[in-house]
């Protein structure tokens, strides 16, 4: 039986450059799988022509060969012809079907496995975990900044092997199953699977004394003290990170990083909204009615005097310019705000009773404009429901 035209088996036209070449091939790679097509008898036979045809059209020699000469520059009967050239048969597909599918083996199915193209080798030491740390502080802490000391346990660099995980200090020596590559290849079938290494789990070293401290783990478990520097104006949520400050690596790999999650505490005085602060304050029925000053803490720790305005009521709001929270990036700062809350005395006496019934007796309603209106809107709702 006759050969196919290579072009043909892979869908492609004379003249196909190379990545052509190789896209073709996965696809039909894919479509033509033995293991996709157990219901189809010839798939394997199919599989293994798409292979033939591939490994004689990726090889450039080989394919100057086949566009001249055709299935004859491979069949051994030309004399001069490839096979006197030196590059080999390429089209029996008997011993070349495994290293023609492993070419774009990875491409196909590399990241499934967890492979790595063109490193040369294992992959690095394990990079350490990133470490969370929730560091709760006060508003005032917030305003100003400061420096703060925390303890943080992690996995440190052991001392004993200096993070190598080999007793004494001495260095990891190359893996002998993968020879320092990090994976190993065996033949299933059709394919050729690139797996991790077993013996040195892809590192591509391995230890032979590991240190009696760590176990040849390279790291051990302390607690480790940093200083923290809190900027000013950060606020619930807000994160730190400190790079190389998290758990150490495996066997010398690099350290994580340490991520510093901030927590403002309530305040008993100021309520924060962004970079806006909020004080209530009460003040007495005589002064909201006549007017007066109040004096306010501020959060940086000072006073500042406020003029209560004749005949306010509770709710009135006063804003105090620049006395808010500093923003964490740039220069610009909150306001404060002061809310006024009148208070009803309480406790009486007779006398200040009998004052304060004379007083309701002397009032009119234009001293009272709020609640005048009010019932004027309740007698009008009643009189509507009535109609």
């Amino acid at each position: 039986m006759s050969k196919r035209d290579y072009y043909d088996v892979l869908g492609i036209k004379r003249g196909a450059s190379e990545a052509e070449i190789k896209k073709a091939y996965r696809q039909k790679a894919k479509e033509l799988h033995p293991d996709r097509n157990s219901d189809n008898p010839d798939a394997e036979a199919q599989f293994k022509e798409a292979n033939e045809a591939y490994d004689v059209l990726k090889d450039a020699d080989k394919k100057a060969a086949y566009d001249r000469f055709g299935h004859a520059a491979f069949d051994g009967g030309m004399a001069g012809g490839p096979r006197a050239g030196g590059f080999g048969g390429g089209g029996g597909g008997q011993g070349d079907f495994a290293s023609a599918f492993s070419d774009v083996f990875e491409d196909l199915f590399g990241d499934f496995m967890g492979g790595q193209r063109g490193t040369g080798g294992g992959r690095r030491a394990a990079r350490g975990s990133d470490l969370r740390y929730n560091l709760r502080i006060s508003l005032e802490d917030a305003y100003s900044g400061l420096q703060k000391a925390i303890t943080v346990p992690t996995s440190v660099a052991c001392s004993n092997c200096n993070g190598t995980g080999a007793e004494g200090g001495a260095e990891p020596v190359t893996c002998p199953t993968c020879s320092g590559m990090g994976k190993v290849r065996a033949q299933q079938g059709f394919f050729t699977v690139e797996r991790t290494c077993p013996t040195c789990s892809g590192i591509g070293q391995i230890v032979k004394n590991p240190c009696n401290v760590c176990g040849g783990a390279g790291r051990e478990q302390k607690e480790k003290a940093l200083s923290v520097n809190i900027p000013a104006g950060v606020e619930t949520g807000t994160r730190i990170r400190l790079s190389g400050e998290g758990e150490a690596g495996l066997r010398g790999g690099p350290a994580g990083d340490l991520y510093i999650f901030i927590e403002v505490a309530d305040h008993a005085l100021f309520q924060r909204d962004g970079l806006d602060l909020f004080c209530r304050v009460p003040v007495s029925m005589v002064t909201a009615a006549l007017g007066g000053e109040i004096e306010v803490p501020t959060i940086d720790g000072g006073r500042s005097r406020v003029k209560v305005p004749e005949g306010s009521q509770s709710g009135r709001q006063m804003r105090l310019r620049g006395k808010g929270m500093p923003a964490l990036r740039g220069t610009a700062t909150g306001e404060m705000y002061i809310e006024l809350a009148v208070e009803t005395p309480v406790k009486l006496t007779a006398r200040q009773k009998e004052l304060l019934r004379e007083f309701e007796e002397s009032c009119a309603k234009s001293n009272n404009p709020n609640a005048s209106g009010f019932f004027d809107k309740v007698k009008n709702f009643w009189d509507g429901m009535k109609s």
